[in-house]
């Protein structure tokens, strides 16, 4: 059975759209999930699941969950070898973890849609494109970060959801282990 990783944008952040990690894992048990593991609050889950292709398990799971939460929740799904491959291919592997972090898009993001940003207006901060990822280097963090804020406005990343190379790192260990 194939292992996923799903990535919630927009849950428990800031004390807003709360929604508790045992109504995630219920969810995802009726949608057909197995073996439903969660990591920290920021909806991060882990599960087995019989489909064989994420475009319609993402859709799927979106509904249910935003039917269970009563707002919106964009998903974005990655299997085990998707989430290897983020990891092998990061560009900025010498970064400390706490300065790299990875928005997961549901789709190619398009590359053009950079274009208008400067990159030398974000020094140090920069970014790369992987294949359905951006890979952003921020050596003073998300929080302080203008280049996070400026790509946070951008129309092809308004459901991507980002995450710290730690939780990238340790949810990648989670699904190698199904």
């Amino acid at each position: 059975m194939p292992a996923y990783v799903a990535l919630l944008r927009g849950i428990n952040v800031g004390g807003r759209h709360m929604l508790k990690m045992a109504t995630l894992r219920a969810v995802i048990e009726a949608a057909g999930g197995t073996k439903v593991e969660t990591y920290i609050q920021s909806g991060n889950v882990v599960f087995g699941h019989a489909a064989r292709a994420s475009a319609p398990l993402q859709s799927k799971l979106s509904t249910a969950i935003a039917r269970a939460a009563g707002f919106p929740v964009p998903v974005v799904l990655r299997t085990a070898a998707e989430l290897a491959g983020v990891i092998a291919t990061n560009p900025f592997g010498g970064a400390p973890d706490e300065q790299l972090h990875v928005m997961f898009c549901a789709a190619q993001p398009i590359g053009t849609a950079f274009d208008k940003l400067d990159a030398t207006a974000f020094a140090p901060e920069c970014w790369a494109l992987g294949a359905r990822e951006l890979y952003l280097h921020l050596p003073n963090g998300m929080g302080k970060s203008k280049l996070a804020v400026s790509m946070s406005r951008l129309a092809v990343l308004k459901d991507a959801t980002a995450r710290n190379w730690r939780t990238v790192q340790t949810l990648a260990g989670m699904i190698a282990d199904r």
